[in-house]
């Protein structure tokens, strides 16, 4: 299925053919924050943030620029140690563990700006990707999979990744990451300096991936649209808080939400610019 990307065009949420949002609801919770607290030096950047990431679901957190929406996704993977708080997952604290360690426990993170390794090949990025593993067939299946889900990585196996396009190198990064074959996988802004075509085919096969192999996603994204066209669940975050959470379905019907996210003008604030307006979360 094809999503618009026109902010004004109705979606509904799980627009893109995820996992079906009637299995997720009463699937396990898988990861849970609780009142976590990260800061970098004497800046807080996450203040009390609690949130819940249930079996074979996507989610997403929205937000803007220092927000503290990679915070989180750093503080899960272990790149940042909370000062309170815990981090649970599948019934055990991973707060303050190695991410070596993490990775190993079943979650993948794809970082920001992609990170690939530039001077070597899309292969041995890949391969770098299953470095906790033993199993060489398994790993040889799972690259095959890869290169199955997405074709140009193929045909530019022997490429240094330094010379991919961005959308490209956002597909090695995610496929780099799914050679661990994790549980969890987290997705920090994976449309970021993307074009809208290149942005939906990234959805498209990251929504394919949820439902053929039962990843689950916690994605990180400022493109509010396809977030919530694409997630069963959302979290909104301001100043490193939680201000709204909810299914994306009912969160594309809040005010707000369309107003300072989707770009939908409110009819009640008409000739308001809405920088000079206090956001009153409804």
């Amino acid at each position: 299925m094809t999503v618009s990307l026109d902010a004004k065009a109705p979606l509904t949420g799980g627009e893109l053919d995820a996992v079906p949002e009637a299995r997720v609801e009463g699937a396990p919770v898988m990861l849970r924050l609780s009142n976590i607290e990260s800061s970098y030096g004497p800046v807080q950047a996450i203040r009390g943030v609690s949130l819940e990431v249930r079996k074979g679901s996507i989610v997403t957190v929205l937000g803007a620029n220092g927000a503290g929406k990679t915070t989180i996704l750093k503080t899960i993977s272990g790149i940042v140690d909370p000062q309170k708080g815990s981090v649970w997952f599948e019934g055990e604290e991973i707060a303050c563990r190695d991410p070596d360690w993490i990775v190993r426990r079943g979650i993948s993170h794809v970082p920001e700006g992609r990170e690939v390794f530039p001077l070597l090949t899309v292969q041995e990025n890949l391969m770098m990707g299953a470095y906790t593993r033993r199993d060489g067939a398994g790993v040889e299946a799972d690259l095959e999979r890869m290169y199955g889900y997405f074709p140009i990585l193929r045909e530019r196996a022997s490429q240094e990744a330094g010379q991919l396009s961005g959308g490209q190198q956002q597909m090695l990064a995610i496929a780099r990451a799914l050679m661990s074959r994790p549980r969890l996988l987290l997705l920090d802004e994976p449309s970021l300096g993307l074009s809208p075509k290149l942005t939906r085919e990234i959805f498209e096969i990251v929504t394919r991936i949820n439902r053929e192999e039962g990843v689950t996603m916690l994605v990180v994204e400022q493109n509010a649209s396809i977030a919530l066209a694409t997630a069963h669940f959302g979290y909104v975050i301001e100043v490193g808080r939680v201000v709204m959470e909810d299914t994306c379905e009912r969160l594309l019907q809040k005010e707000d939400i369309r107003e300072f996210y989707l770009g939908v003008k409110s009819d009640t604030g008409r000739g308001q610019r809405r920088w000079k307006r206090k956001k009153q979360w409804r």
